[in-house]
C-alpha cells in the first residue's frame, strides 16, 4: 500500500498544473486515504469499527483507480503507470476485500 501511494504521488505530480487543486490534491487524497484507514482500522479492537475503516479504504482506493482511469483517458498518464497502478490497486483490493470478508465473519460468529 505504500507502494502504491508513493506511485501515486510521483505521477501526479506530471499532471497539468492547471489540475493541481483537482485532480492531483484528490487522487492523492484517495490514496492516502486508503492506506490510513486500513492502518487505523488494524489498531482497532472492536470488529465493527475495524470494518468501518477497512470499508472506508476499499472506497478510497475505488476512488483512486477511477482516478487513474480518468488520467489515462485525459493523456495525463502513459499506459505502462495506468497498467502499473492499476495491477497494485488489484492486489490492493483483493487484500482489503479479503479482510472485509474475514472480519464480516468474525462479527456473525460474535451473534
Amino acid at each position: 500500500m505504500d507502494d502504491y501511494v508513493h506511485l501515486t504521488y510521483a505521477i501526479t505530480r506530471k499532471y497539468p498544473k492547471d489540475e493541481l487543486y483537482g485532480s492531483v490534491s484528490q487522487h492523492r487524497r484517495s490514496s492516502l486515504s486508503a492506506v490510513l484507514n486500513y492502518i487505523e482500522g488494524y489498531a482497532r479492537r472492536r470488529k465493527t469499527v475495524q470494518l468501518n475503516f477497512y470499508e472506508t479504504a476499499y472506497g478510497s482506493l475505488s476512488e483512486s483507480r477511477y482516478l487513474y482511469a480518468f488520467a489515462l483517458k485525459e493523456k495525463w498518464i502513459l499506459e505502462p503507470e495506468y497498467q502499473q497502478a492499476e495491477a497494485m490497486g488489484e492486489e490492493i483490493g483483493a487484500m482489503l476485500w479479503s479482510e472485509i470478508t474475514s472480519v464480516e465473519r468474525d462479527i456473525d460468529q460474535l451473534k
